[in-house]
């Protein structure tokens, strides 16, 4: 049996080759590093969302709490009311008041509303534009180290072979 020719690894080859794997880590750190900035900031999104509904529905119930209670302060004037006139007055004054009360109520739940919408929407846009931002940037650094891998082994190879 006969041994295989033993040939050695030039030392400029293996350097090259672990500049190479060095390089290729940086870029695929800088990926993953694009891609947990990215969640990170779609979780924050989540949590405005959450936060915004939280507040929606915590102000939904104060509204809901002020109207039933100008109901019950309607029924109580209805009750010590001396006369059919004065219950009239009554009813017509928590009618005015509370028209004017919805219509309050309603342009501030639709402000809020819009604002979380607005919120919502721009941090989502920032947190896509950031994600793709950067996983270019970490493609390109990918490329990059691919590119100078191929061309270093070519010239190491070109070496070692004269």
């Amino acid at each position: 049996m006969s041994n295989p020719p033993n040939y050695e690894v030039p030392a400029e080859m293996r350097d090259l080759a672990e500049k190479s794997v060095e390089q290729a880590r940086k870029a695929f750190d800088s990926f993953i590093g694009a891609a947990r900035r990215t969640a990170d900031t779609v979780q924050g999104s989540t949590e405005l969302a959450r936060t915004n509904a939280r507040d929606v529905s915590t102000r939904g119930f104060e509204y809901a709490e002020q109207n039933v209670n100008a109901a019950f302060d309607l029924a109580q004037k209805l009750v010590r009311s001396r006369d059919m006139q004065e219950a009239m007055q009554h009813q017509a004054e928590f009618v005015r008041s509370q028209f004017a009360a919805i219509q309050a109520q309603a342009k501030e739940f639709s402000g809020i509303a819009q604002s979380a919408m607005q919120q919502g929407a721009e941090r989502a846009k920032s947190a896509m534009q950031q994600g793709a931002d950067e996983a270019r940037k970490a493609m390109e650094q990918g490329q990059d180290a691919a590119k100078n891998a191929v061309h270093n082994a070519r010239d190491a190879a070109e070496r070692s072979s004269h």
